[in-house]
């Protein structure tokens, strides 16, 4: 009974690192649809979502199963809140990637973000990028530290929200209210992907210390 648990948390685990590779492989094309005006990539993040969301089932009714099935209690319990947790979390990264590729979509053919915000939306998304590689990492092997740094991600991701909203309200901005409200809620796609990244991985950080902290607002 106790090794048939272990296998299927293992496969739970396994399920969260395929949820994480596919919401870093979502967002890094939604990226290259927003900033290229490339229909393709951003027709392949909409179809590919409900991938992600399918993913999100199954970890959600193998939690299930093996909750009515094996009544785990202490660590074992822990797992099972964690995997439920960091699933949510991963699935609405995946929703942001989303709203990135569509707004990219609605865009086309024309770039959806100006060149004067090239730069600012192309670090968003490196950080969005180191920090979906850190999840992974962490779910398929559980490490403190690493899931730490998240949060100084998220920090860096933080400023650069503030200097996308210094260039939008400045008195020479040129590209007009739709280009800017798109680029406002571009910046928060970038943002909530950011703290979400946190908040799993400060679920992992539960996970190995039985110490909750608080999530990202």
């Amino acid at each position: 009974m106790r090794d048939e648990f272990r296998a299927d948390l293992q496969i739970v685990s396994q399920l969260l690192v395929d949820m994480a590779e596919g919401v870093r492989a979502a967002m890094r094309q939604a990226t290259r649809a927003l900033l290229t005006a490339d229909r393709q990539a951003a027709e392949t993040v909409i179809e590919r979502d409900a991938e992600i969301d399918d993913l999100y089932r199954h970890v959600e009714e193998r939690v299930c199963d093996l909750l009515a099935r094996q009544a785990p209690v202490a660590s074992d319990l822990r797992a099972m809140i964690t995997a439920l947790h960091v699933a949510a979390d991963l699935e609405r990264m995946g929703d942001l990637a989303d709203h990135v590729a569509k707004t990219a979509l609605r865009r086309h053919p024309s770039p959806a973000v100006p060149a004067e915000l090239r730069a600012i939306f192309t670090e968003m998304a490196d950080i969005a990028d180191r920090m979906a590689v850190k999840i992974g990492s962490v779910l398929a092997k559980p490490d403190v530290d690493l899931a730490s740094e998240l949060d100084r991600d998220d920090d860096a991701m933080d400023e650069l929200h503030k200097s996308l909203f210094s260039v939008l309200l400045g008195d020479d901005w040129p590209y007009g209210v739709e280009t800017a409200i798109d680029a406002t809620l571009l910046g928060r796609f970038y943002e909530r992907f950011a703290d979400h990244a946190v908040n799993a991985g400060e679920h992992v950080i539960y996970l190995i210390t039985g110490e909750s902290a608080p999530t990202a607002s």
